[in-house]
């Protein structure tokens, strides 16, 4: 390995998995439960790395013995150890590369729930229909992942469009897929509604935000205004005779929170607090980052169509995310939420950068 840094990180991480591994058999840890599944999180985050670096070595080991016998014995052992050589550098080449991903900078946030907001934007009824379409598209992507969807907030359409939705889409690993779908999203297509059969450019933004814990975002009862009311449906009339939903402001930003899912006030106002803290978390993150050219999370601005991410086509039954210039002709099972190809492909992007932002700096 060329790369002497490198090597000193691996030396490094090596010596805390070490140390980790002699805490987790002490007894005093064993007893301390909380201190016991931090560090077991840690060490299980360090075993890939470690077990990538002992085959690593190992094959490292084998090379020197290959190199050793090609410049050695009679010209058959050395044509055999050079082509053992060859391979040998070939399998190195592919561990270094895969150590310098398992080193990068791992985001935290990534094991986290996820609130999803999605909103009609330009183009009208249609626009909201497609808003529609794209909320079950994430949560048929959700269901096969095994997520659980459940809606805080929703305001539909007469013609059974979405003009707001707000789901918490709850499993392992729901932000670190979902986290490359903000942004605004297009359509085009012919509208139910057009007679001529002339196509509608129409679009809807996504936002996915990180849910946020607790501890991170604390929020004191005298900057919060509580409202209380009967959960409405369609044309505004009430649904129930309670006042089960609820209307979260908070005081110090502005920010206004409605949920009225559920038939109890309390599940209301825990999951409306849940929805508030993220959006919190995500005004903080944002300025804490806001100085960092290395941003590269592309959080909806507007709704307007020429600002996309991605374009549905639906005459040519084509997806293309314009973010890495993939186009997929099968737009109807991507939105019957087959999006694995597209996420992996933003993620490999992403992974890319993040490789070369390691090695200019």
């Amino acid at each position: 390995m060329a790369d002497v840094g490198m090597r000193d990180r691996l030396a490094e991480v090596e010596k805390s998995y070490e140390e980790l591994t002699r805490l987790l058999g002490e007894a005093e840890v064993v007893r301390d439960l909380e201190r016991l599944a931090e560090l077991s999180r840690r060490h299980a985050e360090l075993r890939p790395v470690m077990d990538a670096f002992q085959e690593f070595r190992a094959v490292e080991r084998e090379l020197e013995g290959a190199r050793s016998l090609a410049a050695e014995g009679d010209e058959e052992i050395r044509a055999m150890a050079r082509e053992e050589c060859a391979a040998l550098e070939t399998r190195i080449a592919e561990l270094e590369k895969g150590l310098r991903t398992l080193l990068l900078p791992k985001d935290r946030r990534d094991e986290r729930d996820v609130v999803l907001e999605i909103r009609a934007g330009t183009g009208g009824e249609e626009a909201a229909l497609f808003a529609r379409d794209l909320f079950r598209m994430y949560t048929r992507y959700a269901e096969a992942k095994r997520w659980k969807v459940a809606v805080t907030d929703i305001h539909t359409t007469e013609m059974g469009g979405v003009r707001e939705v707000v789901a918490e889409v709850v499993g392992k690993g729901a932000f670190s897929r979902l986290k490359f779908e903000s942004g605004v999203h297009r359509v085009q297509r012919v509208p139910a509604t057009e007679a001529s059969g002339r196509i509608h450019t129409s679009a809807a933004t996504v936002a996915v935000l990180p849910e946020a814990e607790e501890i991170e975002i604390e929020i004191p009862d005298k900057d919060l205004r509580v409202d209380t009311f009967c959960a409405s449906g369609h044309g505004g009339q009430s649904v129930n005779t309670t006042y089960s939903a609820v209307r979260m402001t908070h005081l110090p930003t502005g920010l206004v929170v409605s949920c009225q899912d559920e038939r109890s006030q309390v599940k209301n106002r825990v999951r409306a607090m849940r929805v508030l803290r993220a959006r919190l978390y995500e005004m903080e993150l944002q300025k804490r980052q806001q100085a960092e050219a290395a941003v590269r999370r592309s959080m909806v601005r507007s709704g307007d169509r020429s600002e996309k991410v991605r374009t549905y086509n639906f005459p040519q039954n084509r997806v293309t995310d314009h973010r890495i210039g993939l186009t997929l002709h099968r737009l109807d099972v991507i939105l019957d939420g087959d999006l694995d190809e597209i996420i992996d492909s933003l993620a490999a992007r992403d992974e890319a950068e993040r490789l070369q932002s390691e090695a200019l700096a």
